[in-house]
């Protein structure tokens, strides 16, 4: 359960005001006047302080208590802007679309594919095989994780498949969280821009119908994976 003790709103106003933000293209300064509009007084400075404090949280309960995924997956990276420049968004899902897991970086880069690689299989465990694009940095990246495999004694190799058609679903599903971030027109901190994408991913998972909270709204969802 995560804690909201130490504000002086409600847990539910936050929540609410969380749920907005990653949930529909709004700005801050947009999301601080709706809320006045129902009563609630709010500066959009705190607004950003609550969804860099809470969007992580939220997802990591969301990796929890996501239903069953399969163990074939498709993984790519889109761009996100931070600073003026382009930072990645690593991402991955399975062939029923269902997101796996998700991961800001500053490089696009083997180190960096490889430590995605490590992080998705920690919390949905091995795949039988991931599709990639002909990117050479994700291909050193399974690479890498099958020779880490042997070294640590584990005889279980990832097939690796470079095609482009068959990784259309997961460049499809970018769509989504660019159709979010686009109208924030970039971000500045590294941190704010990772929680915030966070928390888009996590209501993304939300509208897949990734968690079994059946007759539940999308907000009661997300409020649900906050305890």
């Amino acid at each position: 359960m995560i804690s909201f003790k130490g504000s002086q709103y409600p847990k539910s106003v936050i929540l609410y005001a969380l749920f907005f933000y990653v949930r529909y293209s709004v700005s801050y300064r947009d999301l601080q006047e709706i809320l006045q509009e129902r009563g609630v007084d709010v500066d959009h400075t705190t607004l950003n302080r609550w969804v860099v404090k809470y969007s992580t949280l939220i997802a990591a309960q969301a990796q929890k208590r996501k239903q069953a995924t399969t163990s074939s997956w498709r993984m790519d990276e889109t761009y996100i802007k931070v600073k003026g420049r382009w930072v990645y968004q690593y991402r991955a899902i399975d062939k029923q679309g269902n997101t796996l897991d998700f991961m800001l970086s500053e490089q696009r880069d083997a180190d960096a594919a490889t430590a995605f690689f490590k992080r998705t299989i920690e919390t949905n465990g091995l795949p039988e095989k991931v599709v990639i694009d002909k990117s050479g940095a994700n291909f050193a990246g399974l690479r890498n994780m099958n020779m880490l495999f042997w070294l640590c004694g584990i005889y279980y190799f990832i097939d690796i498949l470079q095609v482009k058609y068959l990784n259309n679903i997961i460049e499809q599903d970018h769509r989504f969280i660019k159709r979010i971030t686009n109208p924030m027109r970039g971000f500045k901190p590294f941190a704010s821009a990772s929680a915030t994408l966070d928390g888009i991913e996590t209501a993304h998972m939300i509208r897949k119908g990734q968690f079994a909270m059946g007759g539940k709204s999308p907000f009661e969802q997300f409020a649900a994976l906050a305890g």
